[in-house]
């Protein structure tokens, strides 16, 4: 007896001749839709403080995913703010002038500074439900990953070419078309590669996000962070391991699933034609392009679309005389000069008064603190500087030349910048209570110990920026070399090491911020059961929290963003612009 079939016109175009990458995207999209169902469940589940970590391997895959989920949504949402600040910023003058101090302000601000406004006001807002909370966490890994996207995304349309600019004017684009077509396009490239390194400073503070003290309050939200956090507090030698394992797990699928097709997608958009260099490839995207599903959603849409305009054609006709001014009624209201002054007089109004409220709170705070109190911070401050310096310094010994050794090579770059990516992705707190244990063991105290645990939190930036100004040096440059037979050591002194000087003071101004913010955990730090801590501002600001001490807690981020904006003024600023007068390719 013959098989039933059905009739080709009675099969549904997706289930004809589905493929390998078919079934996969079906089961990809349903391991999705899963995920948003599990996490939107947590959501809506009613509020509890100190919810109970599992630490059984069986509920650490749904606790991954439920941290991938917030540094997936945190990461969205500063793509949204990213491109409406850096907008803002680079199209006007009064913007700019506002929004980039305000920037470097917000930079400086570590993450345990945003924390307890966050969370209790939140938490008031929804308090009998996870809603609150979990806004907390996502809005909290939002601040590590937001600000270098808003800069990348500004420096970009700052650097678009005039002529492309004038190109899109001489084809009548509007400013949505432009921003669409030009702006968005060009800057694709910059702001994937910084949503990696955002990524990456999202999960940095993983534990703190996800399991906290604030006072007598002990918050928890289940997630790959919290089960490591409490793995520690109860010295459970398999779920570390286990932790450690799942969070490298996740930031490889993240990478090859994610990103590495990304990297390819938007070299499409490159402006500049680099002869001679390998183009990157992902193995994940070359599957995914075998597949028909994607080609036959496209045809069912447009289907569907036509289908839909033929029955709302009875409905066009009544709209025709309202329609361009309810469509382009906004749009010529604020093209008129009068209207974008008063707009942007109350943007100015609405951020001034919030800046004064905030001052004059953050003023009440500051004037409760005592002589004593204050002359602790100074002292606390200068140990923490010292200790960055530190770290930033041992981190330049190695970084330097190991950046200079692979971004001349680009065999050795293709080898191993995947794999220092996802070195550089692993959040360096979940390593500090080993590193200090292992320390312990060769009697090296915390206020040591400190500066490699900050090494830890800031080397990486300092190699990332060197590999890419060694690697794009001008084939022409390598060639003199060449042939004027420079040796080794020559071509070290005159080429690679006055190439890599901006972008080695680019990696210091980076590294050095990373360093600050890691100060937080570095300097009181609980490992092995036992709360350790040294003398420094970053333990400071962390027992502040710890004990809900509010205004010791405002004056100790007061202070470092002081510190770090003024530092950047002072010495960053001026050393970045020397470095670019004298190494800079276009001198």
């Amino acid at each position: 007896m013959k098989p039933l079939r059905f009739p080709p016109a009675l099969t549904p175009p997706g289930l004809r001749r589905l493929g390998l990458a078919d079934i996969a995207i079906l089961c990809l999209l349903g391991g999705l839709i899963a995920t948003v169902v599990a996490f939107a469940r947590e959501f809506e589940a009613p509020f509890t403080q100190a919810v109970r970590i599992d630490l059984s391997p069986a509920a650490l895959p749904r606790y991954t995913l439920y941290s991938l989920s917030r540094g997936v949504l945190a990461l969205a949402i500063s793509y949204v703010f990213a491109l409406a600040f850096g907008w803002a910023a680079a199209k006007s003058r009064a913007g700019e002038r506002l929004l980039l101090p305000l920037l470097d302000i917000l930079q400086s601000i570590p993450v345990l500074g945003f924390l307890p406004g966050l969370v209790l006001g939140l938490v008031s807002l929804f308090p009998t439900r996870n809603v609150g909370l979990e806004l907390a966490a996502i809005l909290m890994i939002f601040t590590a990953q937001a600000w270098n996207l808003a800069l990348s995304f500004y420096n970009s349309l700052k650097a678009i070419p005039a002529p492309l600019r004038d190109a899109s004017k001489v084809a009548g684009w509007g400013p949505r078309r432009t921003f669409r077509e030009l702006e968005v396009p060009a800057a694709a490239q910059g702001l994937v590669w910084n949503g990696m390194l955002s990524m990456a400073g999202g999960w940095f503070f993983l534990m703190v996000n996800e399991a906290f003290r604030l006072g007598d309050h002990d918050y928890r939200l289940p997630g790959v962070g919290s089960y490591m956090s409490v793995a520690l507090d109860q010295g459970n030698g398999p779920a570390m391991a286990l932790a450690i394992v799942a969070m490298i797990v996740m930031i490889v699928s993240v990478d090859q699933l994610l990103w590495r097709p990304l990297v390819v997608w938007v070299e499409k958009f490159r402006l500049d034609e680099t002869a001679g260099a390998a183009a990157p490839t992902s193995w994940v995207l070359d599957f995914l392009r075998r597949a028909r599903l994607p080609r036959r959603a496209a045809v069912l849409r447009w289907r569907a679309y036509r289908t839909a305009r033929r029955a709302a054609r009875p409905l066009e006709a009544p709209f025709k005389s309202v329609g361009p001014v309810i469509l382009r009624g906004p749009r010529i209201a604020f093209e008129h000069p009068i209207a974008r002054a008063i707009g942007a007089a109350l943007m100015v109004a609405v951020v001034g008064a919030a800046a004064v409220l905030g001052a004059r709170q953050l003023w009440l705070l500051l004037a409760q603190l005592g002589r004593a109190e204050w002359a602790s911070l100074v002292g606390s401050g200068a140990l923490t500087f010292v200790r960055v310096m530190g770290a930033v310094v041992l981190s330049t010994l190695w970084a330097l030349p190991a950046g200079v050794v692979i971004g001349r090579s680009p065999r050795l770059a293709r080898a191993l910048q995947p794999v220092i990516q996802v070195v550089a992705s692993f959040p360096a707190p979940m390593l500090f209570p080993l590193v200090i244990l292992l320390l312990e063991r060769v009697g090296v105290g915390l206020g040591f110990g400190a500066v490699v645990l900050m090494v830890l939190a800031g080397q990486w930036y300092i190699l990332f920026n060197v590999i890419s100004a060694v690697a794009a040096i001008p084939q022409q440059l390598k060639d003199a070399t060449t042939v004027f037979r420079l040796p080794r050591l020559a071509r070290w002194r005159v080429l690679y090491l006055p190439a890599a000087v901006p972008a080695l003071i680019t990696g210091w101004v980076t590294a050095a911020g990373g360093a600050w913010n890691g100060s937080i955990v570095a300097e009181y730090i609980e490992a092995g059961g036992a709360l350790r801590t040294t003398r420094g501002l970053g333990s400071l600001i962390s027992e502040a929290t710890a004990h809900a001490n509010f205004p010791l807690l405002a004056g100790g981020i007061a202070l470092m963003s002081l510190i770090v904006v003024g530092w950047n003024r002072m010495v960053w600023r001026p050393l970045m612009q020397w470095a670019q007068e004298r190494f800079g390719m276009e001198t």
